[in-house]
């Protein structure tokens, strides 16, 4: 009886979510809430449909950009995403020397932290063959920062009277996983849904160098490089709406869904929160971790405002 009353919650909640009537924070602290009071009955399913909704989320917002100012973005957030992927690294490497810590823990952080969170942790992972242990511990303080991101974030940028342009280029830069970029731009307004979404797909595509980068310092040889395909069905997308393809109406109404399809996703994020697996950390990776998003999100936020 117990187990039927938890899957009915954790449907309830998707539906609400999928429906509209809650924001992203809010959908966070449901699965936050989720995880806590119950245990989730699909936490293999909901690891998978994280990694597939996204994605599908993220090329249906392609529909609602256009070509010329999405180079525009991409062009604007370069330079600052060159700098700070390089500075991330390479303090990264530094700080993990300095803590004497796990190495292989410490890149995982490391590649989180400078590009794009969960997604480079699972690309960069089998390039250096790290265990499973190592995967969820990297992965468990990304979420945790992650989370924070999205509640900080929005309130730093009202505090500070961000621009639209200034704040969705703060998220790209800053906040880790996709999913909690596009949450806070989000409630932000259009324009910097727009941007953080951009800037921060282009980033994804430094998962390519960096596993490069990561195969000569562990000295590992014929492991396959995750190319992340659906970058390109993003940039589809955004041409098919800029040369009016479709209908202005399916266009909005896809949209309209990929956003709902985003709540829906922080809520399963937040449904796979485990504490026991943040005990196991120690401080050292937090240190770590707390270093290099501090560094990462001060650093970007000064280039951006000056």
């Amino acid at each position: 009886m117990k187990v039927l009353a938890t899957k009915a919650v954790y449907f309830l909640i998707i539906i609400i979510a999928l429906g509209g009537f809650i924001n992203s924070p809010v959908a966070l602290l449901l699965g936050f809430a989720f995880a806590l009071t119950f245990q989730n009955p699909f936490t293999a399913y909901s690891h998978k449909a994280i990694h597939y909704l996204l994605k599908i989320a993220v090329v249906g917002l392609g529909f609602g950009m256009l070509m010329k100012e999405t180079w525009e973005t991409s062009l604007e957030g370069f330079s600052l995403t060159v700098f700070s992927i390089f500075l991330t690294v390479g303090i990264g490497l530094l700080l993990v020397k300095l803590l004497k810590m796990d190495r292989k823990l410490g890149h995982l952080i490391t590649s989180g932290t400078s590009i794009c969170g969960g997604s480079a942790i699972a690309a960069i992972s089998p390039v250096i063959k790290a265990d499973s242990k190592t995967i969820s511990i990297a992965l468990a303080i990304v979420f945790l920062l992650n989370s924070v991101a999205l509640f900080v974030f929005p309130a730093v940028g009202h505090y500070l009277n961000l621009s639209q342009n200034q704040f969705g280029l703060w998220c790209a830069i800053a906040i880790h996983d996709t999913s909690s970029v596009v949450g806070a731009a989000l409630g932000y307004g259009e324009e910097a849904l727009r941007i953080a979404t951009t800037v921060k797909l282009s980033r994804t595509l430094w998962i390519i160098p960096l596993s490069i980068f990561s195969m000569f310092l562990f000295k590992t040889k014929g492991e396959k490089i995750k190319i992340p395909y659906f970058i390109l069905l993003f940039i589809v997308a955004i041409v098919i709406n800029s040369n009016h393809l479709l209908p202005a109406s399916i266009t909005s109404f896809i949209v309209l869904v990929s956003k709902r399809l985003l709540v829906t996703t922080l809520f399963l994020v937040g449904s796979t929160f485990s504490l026991s697996d943040l005990k196991v950390t120690g401080y050292k990776p937090l240190v770590l971790a707390v270093s290099l998003w501090l560094f990462i999100s001060i650093f970007s936020l000064i280039y951006i405002t000056l």
